[in-house]
């Protein structure tokens, strides 16, 4: 089968790979019908992820039809002609994690369960098509997929329907819903969201669904403003600006009462000085990430406000204001989306009219041209967003 495969540091292949085969009872194999380049995807390709391998398979955003159903799999329900949304994540459904729906954290599905604990201190989910602390697992830009713990993993959807109205339950638009929710977004919130990509823009959707009072969109690019602004939002264009200033002055000096990061690793920002460190910093690998966002963050909120960061980081952030994370006392939430916990209501709100995140798609290629959209998708050009890939 065809798949894209990372091959070392901004190389990226469409390679033929041998096809996947069932190795467990509970797996199953889906046969791929639309897949995504995220913004994760980005940080691997550039390198910021450690643990790559040459010729892993990429992608983590799949859905697709089941073509093959392992015995274990079968009994929990699971059907050989199932439509279905394979979540980022594998689940287990048995551990203490599971039990709690934090899925993120499963304790079973990691194969690399010690190499993971290595970097983070304890285990963590296996992940599709990321790299070895995660497990090392084949990801989803490929004809087929492999799936893990598939009964308690898939999420299955209507036979009919386009695909983009599902597809996006595999990880943006959980992981928007899980960084307004978790930091408790209501009525009477100012909301400031960090980076309108995929995951900004499924932020500010899920915010506004949650009826927040006042929501304010920060980014750089033209097309991703204009975007955000359909949704009926206030944006800003950082270039030119003091983000922080122009946040205190839009909010009666204080800030907003909740601020989301959803850029991450690779920020960039105008201050030259803390950029030039920071990129001299993981050069020497002094530091592995660029917190640009999570620093602004940090001072605009309100005291006593709240911060959410669904953007990834995978490592180390020098010059973080931990001072004023701690004398404001502002709360934070994080971490790997337990999607999950979400899919459900997600797909009634999505059945139901409520929500149609398709509106984020901006380009949709043949999987082929995979390593030439991932380098469009990096470089913001052609106005692309998010990018659907069809094997």
């Amino acid at each position: 089968m065809k798949a894209i495969c990372w091959q070392g540091k901004k190389d990226l292949r469409c390679e033929e790979v041998p096809d996947p085969i069932i190795e467990d009872p509970k797996d199953a194999i889906i046969r791929i019908t639309s897949t995504c380049i995220c913004g994760s995807d980005l940080h691997l390709m550039n390198g910021f992820v450690p643990t790559m391998c040459a010729g892993d398979v990429m992608g983590h955003e799949p859905m697709g039809e089941v073509v093959e159903v392992g015995s274990e799999a079968r009994r929990l329900g699971l059907n050989v002609g199932d439509r279905v949304v394979v979540p980022f994540q594998m689940t287990c459904g048995e551990c203490e994690q599971c039990r709690k729906q934090n899925f993120s954290a499963c304790q079973v599905t990691n194969r690399n369960n010690a190499l993971a604990k290595a970097f983070f201190g304890d285990s963590v989910a296996g992940l599709f098509g990321y790299s070895h602390i995660t497990g090392g697992y084949a990801g989803g830009q490929a004809e087929y997929l492999r799936v893990p713990y598939a009964a308690t993993t898939v999420v299955k959807i209507p036979k009919a329907g386009e695909d983009e109205k599902y597809l996006f339950l595999s990880d943006i638009l959980p992981t928007g819903w899980q960084a307004a929710a978790q930091v408790d977004v209501g009525p009477e919130d100012t909301v400031a969201v960090w980076g309108l990509g995929p995951v900004g823009q499924m932020t500010v959707l899920s915010a506004k669904v949650m009826g927040a009072k006042r929501i304010i969109g920060i980014d750089d690019v033209p097309e991703r403003l204009e975007m955000a602004a359909g949704l009926g939002i206030e944006v800003l264009d950082r270039k030119g600006i003091n983000v922080i200033q122009t946040l205190k002055d839009m909010t009666n000096g204080h800030g907003p009462d909740v601020v989301i990061d959803a850029v991450g690793i690779e920020a960039h920002g105008p201050n030259a000085v803390l950029d030039l460190m920071d990129r001299v910093q993981t050069a020497f690998k002094l530091e592995t990430e660029r917190p640009v966002a999570l620093r602004e963050a940090i001072m605009a909120c309100k005291a006593a406000g709240r911060i959410s960061i669904p953007g990834v980081y995978g490592g180390l952030s020098n010059a973080v204001p931990m001072g004023a994370l701690m004398n404001k006392g502002l709360t934070l939430r994080t971490g790997q989306t337990h999607v999950r916990k979400w899919t459900d209501e997600l797909l009634r709100r999505i059945d139901e009219g409520e929500i149609d995140p398709s509106f984020v798609v901006t380009h949709r290629v043949p999987l082929g041209h995979g390593p030439e959209m991932y380098k469009t998708f990096r470089d913001k050009k052609d106005g692309c967003i998010k990018v659907v890939l069809k094997p």
